[in-house]
């Protein structure tokens, strides 16, 4: 089974700090059996050293060369001194006669030899070793050997030995086993829960993530984490609970452009479908089929628009939409797409302003897509402007950019629905209750198109004043010079003259009745 983060964590931790512990207590049961080492051995050389000192004391002469220990009285020092260093003393001659002891440490019954090659090394200054002492002990003693001096210091005649058994150092090592084990596993048991705590702590937002990204798997985006910390888990955390709201708003989307695509094909479709079919069985009579098929030629438009805009999208998508970029008057295009919704201009008497001093103004883009810029904002500016309101355009150069300014009176658009009206398929049923053809897809392109210039676009609004959309077009540095391509003129425009005053109005040099002018525009159109 696979091991969690969690598990994994908490394993590999735990064995740094066993590993820790084994070292360290290695290390310290290495430093205190030296040391103890050190001091029993510094212990058993001092006491041994005395008692030669007091020993050459109680020597007495007894001939040329000899001499005799009056142990009567040094017997008692030597109890004394062996039973407090817990250590066994041997006093001997050069020969290895045992002269004077005390054995509590090992509970010895009267030896009397010790090996002579020890004396021997003990006379010349000093022995040291761990053995058996010549097979006086069954286990291997600590033993330390001074020579024992007679005159002042002049003459050796035999040695002291003070031994101790190694059983003690084995048994300080296990008391000090014992003890840091005790301690260890204290700490152990401490760092067990400390660091369980803090792993779970730490892996936590990671399982909450995990059981997100499932409930993501399985269409539910409602899951958050919560953030609890500014750290890296908290960072992490907050960057998935935006992901999160970014795929919620996606599936939002999505599932509303279904609903809407569903919608709009639907109702076209189930519209043309009845009136042919009222058509071919003689339901719709002869004389309102012209009426019906106008119909069905609108529906089969809008049809066509949508279809349209998801072609559009489907480039943009792909990054198929590419830029075949001229020189042209943007004037021009924003005129004679003004002509193209004249007959709605005239339906709901809406006025049109900026454009009596409006000149030609030469831009470098791609012609076709530019006009679709104008035209779904045109479109836009006119189905939303309330009757007999106004449309203000205005054109105007600058340094580096032509900027372009159409603004509709109306209901305009909420303060908290601006930010998001250039999102692709959004479409707001406040503002634009009456956008019963739209797909929310018209800004959406409108922007990018303007990106793919180089240029962007932004909007203000007043709620139940005016809605102002506000694009501009940069000035290439290497861009061909511009030249006169023979743009309109107003006057030429033909179906229709402009003064401050509205879009259909009588020209400054004639006084003619308001009806006869309207019918001779429409006439014109």
């Amino acid at each position: 089974m696979q091991k969690s983060i969690f598990t994994r964590y908490l394993s590999i931790t735990m064995a740094i700090v066993v590993l820790s512990f084994i070292m360290l207590g290695s290390v310290m049961m290495l430093f205190f059996s030296q040391y103890w080492r050190n001091e029993k051995q510094e212990l058993l050389t001092q006491n041994a050293k005395s008692i030669a000192d007091l020993s050459s004391v109680f020597l007495s002469k007894t001939g040329e060369g000899s001499y005799e220990l009056q142990t009567n009285v040094l017997k008692g020092f030597i109890n004394t001194f062996s039973t407090s260093i817990d250590a066994d003393i041997f006093i001997t001659d050069l020969e290895g006669n045992i002269l004077l002891g005390n054995y509590p440490n090992s509970k010895l019954n009267a030896p009397q030899t010790v090996p002579k090659q020890t004396v021997a090394q003990a006379a010349k200054g000093m022995y040291e070793s761990r053995n058996t002492f010549g097979g006086l002990y069954q286990s291997a003693f600590y033993i330390i050997g001074v020579p024992m001096y007679a005159d002042g210091g002049a003459l050796c005649v035999g040695a002291v030995f003070a031994t101790t058994s190694s059983a003690t150092v084995n048994a300080f090592q296990r008391e000090a086993i014992q003890m840091f084990l005790v301690a260890a596993a204290a700490a152990l048991g401490v760092t067990f829960c400390v660091v369980g705590a803090f792993a779970y702590r730490l892996v936590k937002p990671l399982r909450q993530m995990s059981a997100a990204a499932r409930s993501f798997g399985g269409g539910d985006f409602s899951v958050r984490v919560p953030v609890t910390s500014a750290d890296e888990l908290g960072q992490l955390a907050l960057s998935f609970n935006n992901m999160a709201n970014s795929l919620s708003n996606s599936e939002g989307t999505r599932r509303s452009f279904i609903a809407n695509v569903s919608h709009e094909l639907k109702t076209p479709m189930t519209t043309i479908a009845g009136f042919i079919d009222g058509i071919l069985d003689g339901t719709i009579p002869k004389e309102q089929e012209d009426k019906y098929l106008h119909i069905v030629s609108d529906e089969v438009k809008r049809l066509s628009r949508l279809v349209k805009s998801m072609l559009d999208l489907s480039r943009i998508d792909s990054g198929e939409l590419k830029l075949r970029p001229i020189h042209f008057d943007i004037t021009q295009t924003v005129v004679t797409t003004l002509l193209t919704f004249e007959q709605s201009i005239d339906e709901k008497e809406i006025e049109i302003r900026g454009l009596e001093d409006a000149a030609p103004q030469m831009v470098w883009g791609d012609q076709d897509l530019l006009h679709q810029v104008v035209y779904n904002l045109i479109e836009n500016a006119v189905k939303f402007t309330n009757q007999g309101g106004y449309i203000s355009v205005q054109i105007s150069d600058g340094i580096d950019r032509t900027t372009v300014v159409i603004e509709n009176s109306g209901q305009g658009i909420a303060p908290e629905e601006l930010p998001m009206i250039f999102e692709r398929f959004y479409k707001t049923d406040k503002s634009r209750s009456r956008d019963k053809n739209g797909m929310g897809l018209g800004l959406y392109i409108v922007r990018t198109i303007l990106k793919f210039h180089g240029g962007d676009i932004s909007v203000s609004s007043a709620v139940g004043k005016f809605c102002r959309f506000e694009f501009y077009i940069p000035k290439p540095q290497e861009a061909p010079k511009l030249k006169d391509t023979g743009s309109f003129k107003l006057k030429d425009t033909g179906s229709f003259k402009v003064k401050e005053t509205g879009f259909r109005s009588k020209p400054k040099d004639k006084k003619e009745p308001k009806q006869e002018t309207e019918r001779s525009n429409k006439d014109d159109g």
